[in-house]
């Protein structure tokens, strides 16, 4: 059974920085790209970043890059999010997402893509 596990949301203050995890397990996991959304209150969900699958191509929504840093560890089979200069804007529970891909290179930035989801993780930035 496929499963994504999110980590390590929480409160922060604006200006903060704050590491979220992603724990994959049943699937081979240097065989799938990786990705990380978000959903605000009252919004829809969106894309925040993008890695494929052997960190050759990174994406990034614009609203985050230059903050925001996507990696992904394939002997631990876990991606991670490290926010910087957080925002109150970027409050939202974040998801990881994941997708099979034959390309080393390839990501992906729409929802449709992605097959598999986490449960979520709530970042909160607010003073």
């Amino acid at each position: 059974q496929q499963q994504l596990v999110e980590s390590g949301g929480g409160l922060v203050h604006p200006g903060g920085s704050l590491r979220i995890s992603c724990a994959a397990s049943g699937l081979t996991f240097s065989q799938y790209i990786m990705a990380w959304f978000r959903h605000a209150p009252g919004k829809e969900r969106e894309f925040v970043a993008t890695i494929s699958r052997l960190s050759s191509s990174i994406y990034y929504a614009e609203s985050v890059k230059g903050r925001f840093t996507i990696s992904r560890d394939n002997d631990k089979n876990a991606v991670f999010l490290q926010m910087n200069r957080l925002k109150p804007g970027d409050t939202a529970v974040y998801y990881c997402a994941a997708t099979r891909s034959p390309s080393e290179s390839m990501y992906y930035v729409r929802e449709s893509d992605y097959d598999t989801w986490g449960q979520g993780t709530q970042v909160i930035v607010s003073s």
